[in-house]
């Protein structure tokens, strides 16, 4: 018995189904690493301190007061108010992403204007905690959309599903040339990944702007956006592979999809998600994809090099990474 029991670890490793054990456990805790993240994130999405613009000093009259008050309690959070001294700067500062709706004097009561194009899932919440808040308060309300979303998208929803796409095409495009492709030299391994990257970037772009009329799109923008995408996700998972072999899938997954997916503020915007997720998806890849094309798409006037500048550093990061440990890559020829 002993010496059977001393075997047993030896002949557990060289078990043709060890492997498959491994795998089995680790999808399993996977699949539900997965369900949980987007439940988590998407789920009775909770305000945290969403910023709204206050012209004059609406806030402060009896009127305006009693209204604030009223909503923060209907959403049990605090109001981020951010005063301005006109309408036309509290505009500007929807633009700039910076608010998510405005409070104005309107007549003898409140006008509260909201802007889907900067947070559907915001100002969808707003809205519907405004008018029972304007009633308790005793106050006449009048409700505006500022900055509406496409007539195709009118959940504001298209943008993730792109990004999505993007990634995980993205992706599982390097993974196909790590299974197909082996012989692949480093350089050759970057430029087609280069390559296919900017032909599914076209591909996604067309697909959504030319033939469903979903979003009109800045195409070019969009194009080099959703390129850029793929090229990053696809070398951070050569850039795995490089350093883990075999389970290169799994870092890249759980950074790419039960992480970044969900904190990426387009199913539900940041100022919903829990704190946690709302700072880390803004410099995760999909978070960046989502965040340019939504500021190229509804404020083109407006743009912010942060995502750009994400989607680079990733891109960069990945390839020196894979480029200095070339030598250590399952693949490549003499």
């Amino acid at each position: 018995m002993r010496e059977l029991l001393r075997r047993l670890p030896g002949r557990l490793r060289r078990s043709p189904y060890l492997p498959a054990v491994v795998v089995g456990l680790i999808v399993a805790a996977s699949a539900g690493l997965f369900a949980g993240s987007y439940t988590y994130a998407i789920t009775n999405p909770t305000p945290n301190a969403v910023p709204v613009a206050v012209v004059g000093g609406v806030a402060a009259r009896q009127h305006g007061d009693a209204f604030v008050g009223a909503l923060e309690d209907r959403l049990d959070t605090t109001l981020e108010l951010h005063p301005y001294a006109d309408y036309p700067q509290a505009v500007d500062a929807v633009e700039a992403q910076r608010v998510f709706a405005i409070v104005r004097d309107h007549g003898d009561g409140v006008a509260l204007e909201t802007a889907s194009a900067a947070g559907a899932s915001v100002a969808e919440l707003l809205t519907g905690e405004a008018r029972p808040a304007a009633r308790s308060a005793g106050v006449d309300l009048t409700i505006r959309e500022l900055k509406p979303l496409s007539p195709g998208d009118p959940r504001g929803l298209a943008l993730f599903y792109v990004s999505i796409a993007a990634v995980i095409v993205g992706f599982l495009g390097a993974v196909q040339l790590s299974v197909q492709a082996g012989a692949l030299r480093p350089g050759e391994r970057i430029a087609f990944t280069a390559g296919y990257a900017l032909l599914g970037g076209l591909a996604i772009a067309a697909a959504v702007d030319w033939a469903l009329d979903a979003v009109r799109l800045p195409f070019v923008q969009s194009w080099g956006i959703l390129a850029l995408t793929m090229f990053a996700s696809g070398m951070v998972f050569t850039m795995f592979n490089t350093l883990v072999r075999r389970w290169a899938i799994l870092p890249t997954w759980v950074l790419m999809v039960m992480l970044g997916n969900p904190s990426s503020g387009g199913a539900v915007s940041w100022p919903l998600l829990p704190s946690a997720l709302g700072v880390i998806g803004r410099w995760l890849i999909p978070g960046a994809c989502v965040n340019a094309q939504h500021t190229a798409v509804y404020f083109r006037g407006h743009q912010h090099v942060q995502p750009y500048l994400v989607l680079t550093a990733w891109a960069a990061l990945s390839c020196t990474v894979f480029w200095l440990c070339r030598h250590r890559h399952p693949g490549g020829r003499d």
